[in-house]
């Protein structure tokens, strides 16, 4: 005898993707541009040895001290970004700026930094640091 009950529907949901959290995007943004002041701040140290400055190992010395400053605050938020489960993929640089992907809760999120800002962002930092 077959039953008399109704079918049951099945219903597909489709999951969304999170919506990215702001708080997670400046983590993985201060993440980026500290990376690329590390390393304008290490072109610029290479650079100063070939130049004729009149106390090169005086600014070498300051450029050091940033530079320490700086990793110090990458390590932090490399600690940061891992204890949030956010994990930094790629980076892509490109004539207008530099793509990073990172994947957050299982999901890729992506944003991009055009070179200005990069540029601007980088000089403001820096000046925190010599405060």
């Amino acid at each position: 005898m077959k039953s008399l009950e109704k079918p049951t529907a099945r219903v597909l949901v489709m999951r969304r993707q999170p919506i990215q959290r702001e708080e997670e995007l400046v983590l993985a943004r201060r993440y980026v541009l500290l990376g690329i002041i590390v390393r304008i701040l290490d072109h610029d140290i290479r650079v100063l040895h070939s130049s004729e400055a009149k106390l090169p190992k005086l600014y070498e010395t300051m450029l050091l001290g940033l530079q320490d400053r700086v990793l110090l605050e990458l390590a932090a938020l490399r600690k940061q970004l891992r204890s949030k489960g956010i994990e930094m993929v790629e980076e892509k640089r490109s004539e207008d700026g530099l793509e990073a992907q990172y994947i957050c809760r299982g999901y890729r999120h992506r944003f991009i930094l055009l070179w200005g800002y990069i540029r601007s962002e980088s000089e403001q930092l820096l000046r925190t640091y010599c405060r």
